[in-house]
Order: C-alpha cells, then structure tokens, then sequence
C-alpha cells in the first residue's frame, strides 16, 4: 500500500527526516482510519432478501427500488460501497463530488461539481437530485451519500438569487473570517435542499444517510438531512455582523428577508414523522484517535487536545506554538517525547489583495511564526480531504530548520500569514503537502511531534 502523500521523500527529507517522516506516517494512519468505504461495508450488508443496516433489517419484499444519491468531498467512497453492495438492484444513481475526482462506477452516476465555490454544475447536480427524490414512491429506499463539500457542489437558489449571486455571496462568507456554523447558516437558507430538504423531499420514500460526523453539537451536519435550528433572522445577523448585508446582491438580501415573514420557507425543524435514518461513517474522533495510535506505537505519548477546535488559523498556530514551547522549556504540560493531536475547523480572515493558501496552510506558518525553539519538534496541518483552501495543496509541515530555510531563501514568513499567500511560501520551503483527493473528510488534522529537549530528530 502506497503512501497518501504525493512527494512523501521531497516533503519528509531534511535535518529532521526521521521527525518529520514519523508525523506525516501518523497523519496517514489518522486519515486512512475515517476512509469511508470499509466502514460502509461493515455497516451495510445484502444477500438480496434482506437488507441488513447496523442493527436494522429491511425485508425486500417491501421494497420496490433502490436509489442512491448524495454530494460531498467524501462521498465517492461511499457511493462505491453501496454500488458492490447493491449492484443492479439500483434503479438510478446521482452523486455529486468534487472536480478532479475521475474514477466512475457502473450504476451510479459520478458528476464532478464546483468546490469551494458553487457554479452552474452545482445547480445541475441539484437539479439531478431533485428528479431522483421526485421519482422515489412509497415503497422505494433512497441512500444519501452526504459529506463535507456538499454545501458548494448542490445548490438549489431560492426565490430569485441567481447562481453569480451565489457564486458572489460564498466568495464573501469565505473571506470574511466566520466559522462553517454561521456561513451554513446563511447558505440554507437560500438554497431549496439544504436545512433538511433532502429527506423532506425525499418523502413518502425511505431515506437512509450515510454521513461523517464532523461537527461540534452546535453546528448540525449535513445540512442537507438534519432538521435545521436557525433561521432566516439568524441568517440576516450573520451578514450584518460580518458587515457583508450591504454589499451582498439584492436578489439574497430580498429573499431573506421574505423568509423572515413567511414561516413556510423556513428550513426542516423537525424530521419527525419522516421516513429516515441517518449513520455515522467516518468522524474526527476517530481520526485524532488513530493518530494518538500511530503516535504511541512510535514512542510518543499522545495527548489529544480537541477534537472540535475552531478559530482563525494562523491564532490557533500561534497557540500550538506557545504549547511546544512550554514544553521543550519546562516540561508542562506534558513531558517529552509527546504528540499535541488535535482536530477541527478553522477559519482565514481575508481582506484586500491575497495571494493563495488555505487555514492548514496559515496555521503551520503561524506556529512557525512564534515558536521560538529550533530543534525538537514538528508540525503538521492538513485537510484530510485533500484540499487546503482553493489551491492543490493538503496542508504543510513545518519544523526546527523552517526559519534558518526561510532567512537562507530570504523568505518572510509573516509576508505569507498576512498577505494570505502560504501557499507559495510553503512551496518555496519544500513544506507544502499535496495527496490529492483521499475520499474522506473530516474537516482537519494537526500533530505536533516533539522530542526530548536538544534533539533535532535525528536520534534521541
């Protein structure tokens, strides 16, 4: 079995290859353990009588077809479980993934949409998915493949909102610094299938969802299954308290608040009396906690620190920096040869000109940034998608020889956190991490190796 990494001896070589070779293999462990295809098919079973779904039993002679759809940045390995699964007893298939996802399968149909910025392809998905739901009767099961990344690669506009307005809107939430928990809530609220829609749609069929758990307990996911608490004022605030109300189109603004009056255009509040299931594959948990494995079989004492942590990206760096510290200088903590695992959403602030990058990107650059030893230690960031932001880039790694590479190369590192361009600036260091799509996502993964005070990876 190959590594996940593209360039693993470019991105692992250096003064510290041993260090830095020991965290990017405990990273691959953490991602390969929420890969969704072997959990799918250890949830789900058929012997083409019975449908078998963790401790459920559907019985085929109640059930007259079987759809699968869904989107998302980890829904491919999903949907090719359930193609071996089910095989020609689907009737039809639709799962949206990312551009550049090029395999296909035989009976269900692969439509590569637009990531992180919808386009006319996630209307087209969307519409895709919505003759399916329409198509699907009484006695039919739909299984709903839905990860992270569904919000751009669907998108149903409401009322007048045009696709541009959208495209225009997403640019905006995404530069503007808000947590995923605010800018979901304003994209469901203008998008006919988020906030619950799939499954009301969907009815009088059964839906089944396949998902990740990749949220903390106040941002529900995926928005497309779950009953949705927010609402269209709440939507309205985030723009306001953003300060984006003013300078979003006036088909969005419009249409917000139309809903505010009007209580039918409110997302699912309850899935109640609803014909559905929904069943975890994959979550941060357990990718944090894969990693904590990889990292104690290799002789360092794990210590999870979140598996829900948010913020921007270059502060949450800048703090995982101060912890090294500490405990390269006193100890505490926690004593060397340890692992800081954590995992977890976090958000850039653009204003401005910017170059290219993404948060992984910005928080490896900001530990780099503040950490004041020179050798011990190292740092890796990543999205265990596979995609860092709008660029080809997972994440970065960065270590005790960063600064002396970046001072040799005459390379401003804080230049690349504020200009918003870590992306170039990882590259120039050789630190810049590429996998391309792993067939998971959930959200990201950061480990921090530290050694015993004086090494600098080589050898304890």
């Amino acid at each position: 079995m190959g590594t996940i990494f593209s360039e693993y001896e470019r991105v692992s070589a250096g003064k510290n290859k041993r260090l830095r070779q020991a965290a990017l293999d405990i990273v691959e462990e953490g991602i390969r353990k929420v890969i969704p295809y072997e959990a799918v098919r250890r949830l789900i079973s058929f012997d083409g009588k019975t449908i078998r779904i963790g401790d459920r039993e559907i019985s085929m002679d109640t059930v007259r077809h079987i759809y699968v759809t869904g989107a998302g940045k980890g829904s491919f390995p999903i949907a090719q479980a359930l193609d071996e699964i089910f095989g020609e007893r689907i009737r039809k298939g639709f799962v949206a993934v990312k551009e550049g996802e090029k395999r296909r399968l035989e009976h269900i149909e692969i439509f590569e949409s637009s990531h992180p910025i919808p386009d006319e392809r996630s209307v087209e998905a969307a519409d895709q998915v919505l003759a399916i739901l329409k198509e699907a009767g009484e006695r039919d099961l739909i299984f709903a493949a839905v990860t992270g990344g569904s919000s751009a690669l669907l998108n149903k506009p409401a009322g007048n909102i045009t696709i541009d307005h959208l495209r225009e809107l997403n640019t905006k939430l995404l530069n503007c610094g808000a947590e995923i928990g605010k800018i979901n809530t304003v994209r469901k609220h203008i998008c006919l299938l988020k906030g619950g829609r799939l499954v009301k749609y969907g009815q009088p069929a059964t839906v089944v969802t396949l998902t990740f758990d990749t949220a903390p307990p106040d941002m529900p996911w995926p928005d497309l299954c779950l009953p949705d608490p927010t609402t269209f004022s709440e939507a309205i605030g985030v723009l306001k308290d953003y300060r984006l109300w003013e300078d979003i189109p006036e088909s969005i603004r419009a249409y917000l608040c139309q809903g505010e009056n009007r209580p039918e255009l409110e997302t699912v509040k309850s899935l109640e009396n609803m014909k559905q299931f929904i069943f975890s594959v994959a979550d941060p948990r357990t990718a944090c906690e894969a990693a904590a494995e990889g990292a104690k079989q290799r002789g360092y004492e794990p210590h999870i620190l979140s598996t829900i942590m948010e913020g921007e990206a270059k502060d949450v760096g800048v703090v995982m920096a101060g912890i090294t510290d500490e405990i390269l200088a006193y100890g505490r903590p926690f004593a060397a040869p340890c692992a800081l695992i954590s995992g977890g959403e976090t958000t850039v602030t653009i204003a401005g000109e910017h170059g290219m990058g993404g948060p992984n990107q910005e928080t490896v650059l900001g530990f780099a940034d503040k950490i004041r030893h020179r050798k011990g230690y190292v740092f890796v960031s990543i999205d265990t998608d596979g995609t860092d932001g709008p660029c080809d880039k997972a994440g970065g790694i960065v270590d005790g020889d960063t600064l002396r590479k970046a001072e040799q190369k005459g390379i401003c590192i804080r230049q690349g956190i504020y200009g918003h361009d870590s992306a170039r600036v990882l590259e120039e260091l050789g630190d810049d991490i590429i996998t391309g799509h792993t067939g998971t996502n959930v959200m990201n993964l950061r480990v921090v190796l530290i050694d015993e005070e004086g090494t600098d990876g080589e050898d304890r």
